[in-house]
């Protein structure tokens, strides 16, 4: 089992008034699962993603990742695992815009104490393999939308992580570019990554496995994807 979560709850306070944002969430991932995490706006799914990525920790209840229990660490120790365990793939690419694609991607390699050579020769070898090879030295405003986002899937794994979390990967691209880049998922996936995948589109929740439907913070289904979408998504 590469995650497991039992019984998590997320309450913010917005002035006096309390906000649960998760209720009581039960949810295992095993290794190799390609997941996607669907609801409208204001079920959950985003701060389920940030407690799953170690952006934050639960008001209460358990979260393990990959045997290690993660919902009782301080930031530091989070920080730790966020940079060893997760790859994160965001809407907004959260790309660094003065660095090159090829030093965007080896950045996560820095924080992992690597030397620079090492560094380099992963990063490119990343590059190639999500069809970056000849962009290597471009920077983010010389790429499209998508190969911007290509950039940040590299990244997302250039640390060969337990996890990828993507939010919304697709939600600033064009539909043909949309395609692509599930395509490129599809691949990982079929590679061995373990992927969590956030939207509230039903065609692309259509290319995971399995779909988590959440609505006003609990679980309202979860159910393998027996129509897999992979050349139409």
């Amino acid at each position: 089992m590469l995650i497991s979560i039992e019984h998590l709850n997320k309450t913010y306070l917005m002035g006096s008034e309390k906000i649960e944002a998760l209720k009581d969430i039960c949810l295992q991932i095993d290794r190799g699962e390609y997941v996607a995490l669907m609801g409208p706006s204001g079920s959950g799914k985003s701060t389920l993603m940030n407690l799953m990525g170690c952006l934050d920790s639960p008001t209460r209840g358990k979260y393990w990742l990959d045997g290690v229990e993660v919902s009782t660490m301080s930031d530091s120790e989070l920080a730790e695992v966020r940079n060893k365990r997760i790859g994160f793939v965001f809407q907004t690419f959260n790309l660094l815009p003065r660095l090159t694609a090829l030093e965007n991607v080896a950045l996560p390699l820095v924080y992992a104490g690597l030397p620079k050579e090492e560094r380099l020769k992963r990063a490119r070898a990343t590059l190639e393999a999500v069809g970056l090879g000849d962009r290597m030295l471009h920077k983010p405003n010389e790429l499209s939308g998508g190969q911007r986002q290509r950039v940040a899937i590299a990244r997302a794994l250039v640390n060969n992580p337990a996890i990828i979390l993507a939010d919304e990967p697709t939600g600033n691209l064009d539909s043909k570019t949309s395609h692509e880049i599930m395509l490129l998922f599809e691949q990982i996936h079929r590679a061995g990554n373990t992927i969590v995948l956030v939207t509230h589109e039903a065609d692309i929740a259509q290319c995971a496995h399995r779909i988590v439907r959440l609505r006003d913070g609990m679980i309202e289904s979860d159910q393998p994807n027996e129509h897999v979408v992979v050349h139409s998504c």
